[in-house]
């Protein structure tokens, strides 16, 4: 059983039990520099256990996990510098924002909740250049096993009127810097975590394809230790690669862009669709495995 709360305007809240799990927030007041968009925060585990990290003293526009993209045609859908080879991390005026239009659908039952929402990219010039129809699935809440599922999905098409180039740092230069699409950023006590992939790889799966990659770590505040599953899901470009830290701070993302830029004509529209499990204790590839053989539709 879960219980849905609802403050209009701001966020929807999950809980199970005594534990709010997860907050969508999608009405914030974000400065510009931030890229303002929806995001997830906080998430914790069904035990209570923090999961994300928000506005973190090193990148101020990493804020639990959310949908982002670092290079868009020259603009800046990610938040912060942006990176220009040659010259690093710079400061510009490119920074746009996914501005939250309405939702067409939320939809609870009691054990799970679905929302549908309708979501326009816009530049820093005031420019609509994509339109995104997101889908949030929370369910497969499993006390025995400590676990739930947050599946979101994307449809994004592009409404600029010319060629969408969407890269990442990599595309323009940078090594085992592909980060873009549903990024999640953990909070400072999980860093130094162990990261899992379907090979056995650890930190060097960055920038290698698997169907999943986990993370697991202790906690600061409540005892024992926690995993992020992410399943990598699909995409209708390009391929999903793993872009994925543990020092000097923890972070996942299944890049759509990591080595090759996508080119999107007008009116096409890109789909991606990820699973992630959030889970209290710390799991083996076993039970990685063991879960991924059972798991909810």
């Amino acid at each position: 059983m879960i219980t849905v709360t609802h403050e209009h305007g701001h966020h929807i809240g999950v809980g199970v039990g005594s534990v709010e799990i997860l907050q969508y927030v999608y009405g914030a007041d974000i400065p510009q520099f931030e890229a303002p968009k929806p995001y997830l925060h906080p998430i914790r585990t069904l035990g209570g256990a923090p999961v994300s990290a928000y506005r973190p003293w090193d990148h101020r526009w990493h804020k639990g996990l959310q949908m982002t993209w670092s290079h868009v045609s020259g603009q800046n859908f990610w938040g912060g510098f942006s990176y220009v080879h040659g010259e690093g991390y710079v400061p510009l005026e490119n920074v746009g924002g996914m501005r939250h239009d309405g939702f067409d659908i939320i939809e609870y039952d009691g054990t799970e909740l679905t929302l549908k929402e309708q979501l326009t990219w816009v530049t820093q010039a005031g420019e609509a250049w994509v339109s995104e129809r997101r889908t949030l699935r929370v369910h497969a809440v499993d006390r025995e096993n400590g676990s739930y599922a947050l599946d979101v999905a994307s449809e994004l098409t592009n409404i600029r009127g010319e060629n969408l180039e969407l890269g990442s740092p990599t595309t323009h230069g940078r090594e085992n810097a592909g980060y873009t699409g549903w990024f999640w950023r953990g909070p400072r006590g999980l860093t130094g975590g162990t990261v899992l992939a379907a090979d056995g790889a650890g930190p060097e799966a960055m920038g290698a394809a698997s169907p999943w990659l986990a993370y697991t770590g202790p906690n600061d505040d409540i005892d024992g230790e926690v995993t992020i599953l992410a399943v990598a899901g699909e995409t209708s470009h390009g391929q999903l690669t793993w872009f994925v830290r543990n020092e000097p701070f923890p972070a996942i993302a299944p890049s759509p862009a990591f080595h090759t830029e996508i080119v999107l004509p007008p009116d096409e529209t890109l789909t991606l669709s990820h699973r992630f499990v959030v889970a209290d204790g710390a799991w083996s590839k076993d039970d990685v495995l063991a879960y991924l053989a059972g798991a909810p539709a």
